[in-house]
């Protein structure tokens, strides 16, 4: 049995020390759980045993209509590893078709993300 377990509560705050750690302060807002008001689709998980934490959330650049997908890992040791589960861009304007592929995106990063887990190559 894996010692991964899925955590659905708030984005820990280690995911945005550890890429403020390595990237610079203010490099992730998007990262900060005080930010954002709206919901955003989010998935983390933690394992039991060795306190690593791996989670899916949306980025986006400077245009905020464009977003994607990325997996950060955190190994037990510290640091922060950014894992691409390939193509996961959207756009978010709140168009029902755009609703739909924004889940579709975070379902493909999402099932990327279990792969990571399980130890095997995504789909």
């Amino acid at each position: 049995m894996s010692a991964w377990r899925r955590y659905d509560s708030p984005l820990l705050p280690l995911f945005h020390e550890r890429f403020e750690e390595r990237w610079g302060k203010g490099s992730a807002p998007f990262l900060d759980p005080e930010v954002h008001a709206q919901p955003l689709p989010r998935a983390q998980w933690l394992n039991i045993d060795t306190g690593a934490a791996l989670a899916v959330v949306p980025v986006w650049s400077d245009d905020d209509s464009h977003r994607s997908f990325a997996m950060f890992y955190l190994p037990p040791a510290g640091g922060i590893w950014l894992l691409r589960p390939g193509a996961t861009d959207y756009l978010e304007s709140g168009h029902l078709e755009e609703v739909r592929l924004r889940n579709d995106a975070f379902k493909k990063a999402v099932d990327h993300a279990k792969a990571f887990i399980e130890g095997s190559n995504p789909r």
